[in-house]
């Protein structure tokens, strides 16, 4: 895949650009902001209709200074990529969609609002640690960027959590540390890049995405773009008790986290005695791995574990990933709508002791079921089925099931899902939604899931407050 305009922004001037999936995370509204500001001459050509857009729309046209060259909404067509001298796609196109192959036959240079970034961070000489992995990115991210500012005064953070840093370019100035996740989605689009980043994490390896990478050894590949394209100076993180990555090739200096045998931090090998969680505010022990990487990248840079506690005691708990919502009528309401994998929903029902009512399905990226209906039968005290996975999730409970005893049922829909949810939990119960899948199908996102999550809660409250 070719490169564009490698750190020099001004080169888009007067280009011809199309910008394919304008999205609803924001990323797809900063990038067109930013191509127009550049000068460049910009299409949007979308699938989705006009009314799923109107917002996104809203937040992109009240302030351009000058108009899109073209705007096509309900599908793309040609005409829209023939004269495209640079095409920046929605890092959840695959890699095989028509248009891509299109863009390839004809020589047409391919990116995304991620490498728009990348390219002016690196051009600005700013620092980047980036964080990748199947599950844990996006708390290590944000747990390291908490770190970093601490010790630095300032640290930005962006990249897969949502939204865009391209907005707050003028907010970065050289030498200061960005910290970016990045799926698989986004290193496959971002491999012709120079990716010589100062930091770069793997929290952990294991199937996933397999809907869209098609293959293992696809996925896998592009987690490790993140690796291969550091330099010598580089700082590679990796898991020490993730067999599936820890031996991953580097070109940068290796470090290691994990835990000891009695649940202890190793931050590059060294145990560390700290009530970490305690002052994370986070719950559930599979976040002292997410600890540990983002304290093994601070020792990396020698910052001292002073400035860690105090980093790691500022670290405020990010949306949607095992957030405590609030409590009613004796029941305690958690969002993991974030926990897209098994392996993630698998490590919340570990994080608590009282009986849990679960929220589990969605659509299917290919992932095995197996594992998370085991845990989900010897964890939950009732499941709540929902989504395309369903139907798997129901035949590999039933392959658990003892004597005659059902712990779960199947909802058409969201609110019959929270509906079925709340009227079999009692007082002490947990109420978790945690997926193990992505929203596909029934939602635009996990965002929106965990939002509607939230929503059900607060209707539940304002219905009957006395609880």
């Amino acid at each position: 895949m070719q490169s564009i305009f490698p750190g020099n922004p001004a080169a888009l001037s007067g280009r011809r650009v199309t910008l394919m999936g304008l999205g609803t995370f924001g990323g797809g509204v900063a990038a067109a902001r930013y191509l127009i500001d550049c000068g460049a001459s910009l299409t949007i050509t979308d699938t989705a209709s006009q009314e799923k857009m109107s917002e996104a729309l809203e937040q992109l046209c009240g302030d351009l200074d000058r108009p899109l060259e073209r705007l096509t909404l309900g599908g793309h067509v040609e005409g829209d990529f023939r004269e495209a001298e640079l095409l920046v796609v929605n890092p959840a196109v695959r890699p095989d969609n028509q248009w891509l192959k299109f863009a390839r036959e004809n020589s047409i240079p391919v990116t995304t609002e991620l490498g728009l970034l990348w390219n002016e961070l690196r051009s600005n000489k700013v620092k980047i640690a980036a964080i990748t992995g199947s599950n844990g990115k996006s708390t290590t991210s944000a747990l390291l960027q908490s770190i970093l500012k601490e010790h630095f005064g300032t640290a930005h953070l962006g990249g897969n959590l949502g939204g865009s840093l391209l907005p707050h370019l003028s907010e970065i100035r050289c030498g200061e540390w960005v910290v970016l996740e990045v799926s698989s989605f986004q290193l496959h689009y971002l491999q012709s890049l120079p990716l010589a980043t100062d930091i770069a994490v793997v929290t952990n390896f294991s199937p996933n995405h397999l809907d869209w990478h098609k293959t293992l050894n696809h996925y896998r590949g592009c987690k490790q773009v993140l690796l291969q394209n550091q330099d010598d100076a580089g700082i590679a993180v990796l898991n020490a008790d993730d067999p599936n990555s820890r031996d991953w090739i580097t070109k940068g200096k290796r470090s290691f986290f994990g835990l000891t045998e009695d649940g202890r931090l190793l931050v590059n090998e060294k145990p560390i005695d700290w009530p970490v969680l305690e002052w994370t505010g986070l719950k559930g022990h599979h976040h002292l791995a997410n600890i540990a990487a983002a304290m093994t990248a601070a020792e990396a840079l020698n910052i001292p574990l002073e400035a860690m506690e105090q980093g790691l005691r500022q670290y405020k708990p990010l949306p949607h990933r095992l957030q405590w919502i609030g409590e009613h009528a004796g029941r305690n309401f958690y969002n993991d709508s974030l926990a897209t994998t098994p392996e993630s929903a698998m490590a919340a029902l570990q994080a608590f002791d009282e009986p849990i009512v679960l929220l589990a399905g969605g659509s299917d990226k290919g992932s095995d079921l197996r594992p998370f209906a085991g845990a989900m039968f010897e964890r939950c005290k009732q499941i709540v089925l929902m989504g395309e996975t369903a139907g798997q999730l129901t035949d590999y409970l039933t392959q658990q099931q003892e004597a005659e005893l059902q712990t779960w049922s199947i909802a058409k829909c969201f609110d019959e899902a929270m509906q079925q949810a709340w009227r079999v939990s009692e007082p002490g119960d947990i109420i978790l939604l945690s997926p193990g899948c992505a929203s596909y199908g029934w939602f635009r996102d996990f965002r929106e899931r965990g939002e509607r999550f939230v929503e059900y809660y607060h209707k539940l409250a304002i219905e009957d407050p006395s609880n």
